[in-house]
């Protein structure tokens, strides 16, 4: 995997429903044994989700994909007033830009310029 500018080489622990594919190797150095391949090539942080994030931050030691829920014992709770994801839009032209009333400050200048006479 050259495209996070480090070779690297893992075994897979699983994948999440964004695509992104997570690897683990405990013979790295520590603190980055475990490292996400993002689906596509402009990606974003806000792209990895919670339980995936809390993995590769070694908050638990269970990945996602390893936890047992026992079937249907584990009700997924999704609350009516819960939108789909939509990824960051900052420095694209999806973000938000507020409306504004304020003239410019500055104009631009165009000098008058005589013709030469050659």
């Amino acid at each position: 995997m050259q495209t996070i500018g480090d070779t690297k080489y893992g075994h897979l622990v699983g994948t999440d429903s964004y695509g992104n594919k997570y690897y683990e190797n405990l013979e790295e150095a520590p603190n980055r044994t475990r490292w996400v391949d993002y689906k596509s090539s402009s990606f974003d942080a806000s792209q990895v989700e919670p339980g995936w994030n809390a993995w590769l931050r070694y908050m638990v030691d269970v990945p996602p994909s390893k936890i047992d829920t026992g079937g249907n014992s584990m009700k997924k709770l999704d609350p009516s007033w819960k939108k789909p994801f939509q990824p960051n839009l900052t420095f694209s032209r999806g973000a938000y830009k507020p409306y504004n009333t304020v003239l410019p400050k500055f104009t631009e200048w165009t000098p008058n310029v005589k013709k030469r006479i050659s």
